[in-house]
């Protein structure tokens, strides 16, 4: 039976609506927002709700408030990569090299006992499953094994997975709103190996990550990389801020 997500309370529903055109790039940064006016006409609420929700945006870094002229989207900020679902392709391209892509697995199969755990549903349930083989300069860096709750993203096989990376086609239409990265030193398994050509001997590092919208679990993905080609790191000041 298809479980309904949470009722949101009326100000986290204004600042879903606004975080969600911020995240999908309807409304880019420096975008005015509507002014609380309009807010309380579209959503039919009080202005004191309205106006928690914008604060608590400003409170976030997604919105700035100028006193008389009205909310904008706030400009991005870099943030540390642990931090962050950071874009692989954008990252090898930034260092000057070429970028591929190759989608190996698209499918939608029963879950396993675990991945069931993982995503709160029940062993057994439906699940989307997508394999993906990153590359840097033709050469493999990154393979990605990635399960989706279709309970949230119903429509995710349906979309040009060939053209748009998974990871992507998630971070632009799904806001999420917590994410868990753990990180352990592994072997590959032979078919791994093979996949990322390398020795089955030689050791990796695993990123595993789980993201939630509204608390419901949006995906869990495992991205397995060579240890002697790629490196997980990040900078940032004793307050949580990157270093510029």
């Amino acid at each position: 039976m298809k479980r309904d997500l949470p009722t949101l309370a009326l100000y986290a529903q204004v600042k879903e609506h606004i975080s969600r055109k911020i995240q999908d790039g309807t409304w880019p940064a420096g975008h005015r927002l509507p002014s609380e006016h309009e807010l309380v006409a579209q959503f039919g609420i009080s202005r004191m709700t309205v106006n928690r929700a914008l604060r608590e945006l400003v409170e976030q870094g997604r919105i700035v408030r100028v006193a008389g002229v009205g909310s904008f989207v706030a400009e991005d900020k870099p943030q540390s990569t642990l931090l962050q679902i950071a874009n692989i392709a954008s990252e090898i391209r930034a260092r000057g090299h070429d970028y591929g892509y190759q989608l190996v697995v698209a499918e939608r199969f029963a879950a396993s006992p675990d991945v069931a755990a993982w995503l709160d549903l029940r062993a057994g349930e439906s699940v989307f499953h997508t394999v993906c083989l990153h590359l840097e300069d033709g050469v493999p860096v990154q393979l990605e094994d990635r399960f989706v709750n279709p309970r949230v993203v119903p429509d995710f096989l349906e979309q040009d997975l060939v053209a748009t990376p998974p990871s992507e086609y998630l971070v632009r239409h799904v806001p999420f709103d917590q994410i868990e990265h753990l990180v352990d030193a592994v072997l590959p398994t032979v078919e791994q190996a093979l996949r990322l050509s390398m020795p089955a001997a030689e050791p990796c590092l695993l990123l595993t990550r789980r993201t939630w919208t509204r608390t419901v679990p949006v995906t869990l993905v495992r991205c397995l990389h060579p240890a002697s080609r790629y490196r997980l790191g990040s900078r940032f000041r004793a307050d949580g801020n990157p270093v510029s």
